[in-house]
């Protein structure tokens, strides 16, 4: 390659540079990827869906792996949104703001309920479900933790990080609310 073709490729440097680019030696400073700023999950039926017991135990399935995934990436969510894709093509949306920032399946998981009831479907078909957490932003700049005088919600609390190790480890559904087995008899 001729030395001036090389020197624009480098912005103006010489071969120098390239020598020891091909040797793994560079000096940049290197930016670290910016986190995301929300994150999906999403079920889609193979027929319509009316069911109200398979519905809730595909939204609990969702709010799990969206909890354990931002608990992963080490962040909190300040927004919950719903987006139910109905059988006629129809797709209806609604948005919580959550009332402190958390990445709590608990937290995650009212707020969804209080979409979900909101929604008032009865006997919806149902094609398609996708839960979005926006607003994401990291853990060390959310609320501090606050006192609970409540010891099962605590508990709870705790064994979040250790379930999570038990799926990123066995399986992403090997630890999972027993309301999210929809085969379960």
């Amino acid at each position: 390659m001729p030395e001036d073709v090389v020197a624009r490729l480098l912005g103006g440097k010489t071969g120098r540079v390239l020598r020891q680019r091909a040797r793994g030696i560079d000096h940049r400073t290197v930016a670290p990827a910016r986190m995301p700023e929300s994150t999906s999950v999403s079920h889609t039926f193979d027929v319509d869906m009316i069911d109200p017991t398979v519905l809730r135990a595909a939204l609990l399935d969702l709010v799990a792996t969206l909890a354990e995934r931002i608990r992963g990436r080490d962040q909190i969510a300040r927004a919950l949104t719903l987006s139910v894709q109905l059988a006629d093509g129809a797709r209806v949306e609604r948005t919580r703001t959550l009332p402190a920032p958390s990445a709590h399946t608990d937290d995650l998981r009212t707020a969804l309920w209080r979409i979900w009831d909101a929604m008032a479907f009865q006997r919806a078909r149902v094609r398609g479900l996708r839960l979005v957490a926006e607003d994401l932003r990291p853990a060390d700049t959310g609320p501090g933790t606050q006192l609970s005088l409540d010891p099962e919600r605590e508990a709870r609390h705790r064994v979040e990080p250790v379930l999570d190790h038990i799926n990123a480890k066995w399986g992403r559904t090997l630890v999972r609310p027993a309301g999210a087995y929809r085969t379960a008899s």
